[in-house]
C-alpha cells in the first residue's frame, strides 16, 4: 500500500484541529437556540427546529448577566494594562541587556510558570486578606498579572530579540533615553508580540474561574465564569440558557481574535524566523 502524500497528511492534521476547536463552540451556539423539551428529545436533533432567543433574553433575566460581563471586562483590561507595562520591561531587561544571571532568571520564570494554581489559592487568599482587597476588582487584577507575567514576558523577548540594535542605538543618538528607546522604538516595532502577549493577558484574566470564586464571594463582584455557574439549579439544569451565557462570554474573545488575527500569528510566529 503507497503511502498517503505529505500535503494529504498535513490536510488532515488541520482538519482535525479545527474540528477539535469549533465544534464544542458551534454545538453550544446551536444548543441556545432550542428549547429544553428540544434537547431533551430522543433521537437527538443536530440543529434546532425552531431555532429561538428566547434563551439569551433568558441568560439576561435570571441572573445580572450584563454586570458579570462588566466585572469580567473591568479586570481583564486592567490585567492586561499592568502585565504588558510589567512584562515589557522585564522582557527588555532580559532579552535587550547585558545582565547577571539573566540565564537563572529565565529559567525561574519559566519554572513559575509551569505551578498549578490551586496551589497558589491559599497563600494568595491569605495575602489579599492581610490588604483588605478581597471583593474588589485589584483582588483578581493582581492575582491574573503575577500569572499571565511568564508567558508575557517570554514572548515579549522572543519578539524584542528580532529588532536590529541598531535602531535603538539610533534613538539614543538622537536623544532618545533607555526607556524612551524602549516605548517609542522597540514596542512600536514589536506590536504582534505586544498584541499576543495583551491577547493571552486578557484571556486567561476573562476565563479564569477559581480565584473569582475565592476572592469575591459578593454577589456584585462575581465575574463571568462564576456568574454562568449560577443559572443551575438544585435538581435542573437549563442546558439551553447556560449555553446562551456561554456564547455570550465567548463573543468578546472570538471578537478580539477576529480583528487582531494577522497580528497576533506574526507575534506567535516571530521567535521561529529569527536570523
Amino acid at each position: 500500500m503507497n503511502a498517503l502524500p505529505a500535503a494529504t497528511l498535513r490536510r488532515a492534521a488541520a482538519l482535525a484541529v479545527i474540528l477539535n476547536g469549533l465544534f464544542p463552540a458551534v454545538w453550544i451556539f446551536l444548543t441556545s437556540l432550542k428549547t429544553e423539551a428540544e434537547l431533551s428529545q430522543t433521537p437527538i436533533t443536530w440543529l434546532p427546529h425552531a431555532p429561538t432567543i428566547a434563551n439569551y433574553v433568558r441568560a439576561f433575566h435570571d441572573q445580572p448577566l450584563a454586570l458579570y460581563l462588566f466585572n469580567s471586562l473591568t479586570v481583564a483590561v486592567l490585567t492586561t494594562i499592568l502585565t504588558l507595562l510589567i512584562a515589557t520591561l522585564a522582557a527588555y531587561a532580559l532579552g535587550r541587556l547585558q545582565i547577571a544571571y539573566r540565564d537563572l532568571a529565565l529559567a525561574a520564570i519559566v519554572a513559575v510558570s509551569t505551578f498549578p494554581l490551586v496551589t497558589l489559592l491559599v497563600p494568595l487568599f491569605q495575602i489579599m486578606r492581610a490588604l483588605n482587597m478581597l471583593n474588589s476588582y485589584g483582588a483578581l487584577v493582581l492575582p491574573y498579572t503575577v500569572l499571565s507575567l511568564p508567558i508575557c514576558t517570554l514572548v515579549l523577548i522572543s519578539y524584542f530579540q528580532t529588532i536590529p540594535i541598531d535602531l535603538e542605538n539610533a534613538a539614543m543618538i538622537d536623544g532618545c533615553s533607555r526607556v524612551g528607546a524602549l516605548f517609542r522604538i522597540i514596542v512600536p516595532l514589536s506590536a504582534p508580540g505586544v498584541f499576543t502577549a495583551g491577547l493571552l493577558a486578557f484571556v486567561n484574566s476573562w476565563d479564569e474561574f477559581l480565584l473569582a470564586l475565592s476572592f469575591n464571594s459578593a454577589a456584585r463582584m462575581r465575574t463571568l465564569p462564576v456568574g454562568i455557574t449560577l443559572y443551575q439549579g438544585e435538581f435542573t439544569f437549563p442546558w439551553p440558557v447556560i449555553s446562551a451565557a456561554l456564547i455570550v462570554g465567548i463573543v468578546p474573545v472570538v471578537a478580539l481574535i477576529i480583528v487582531f488575527q494577522q497580528r497576533i500569528i506574526a507575534g506567535l510566529t516571530a521567535g521561529g524566523v529569527k536570523g
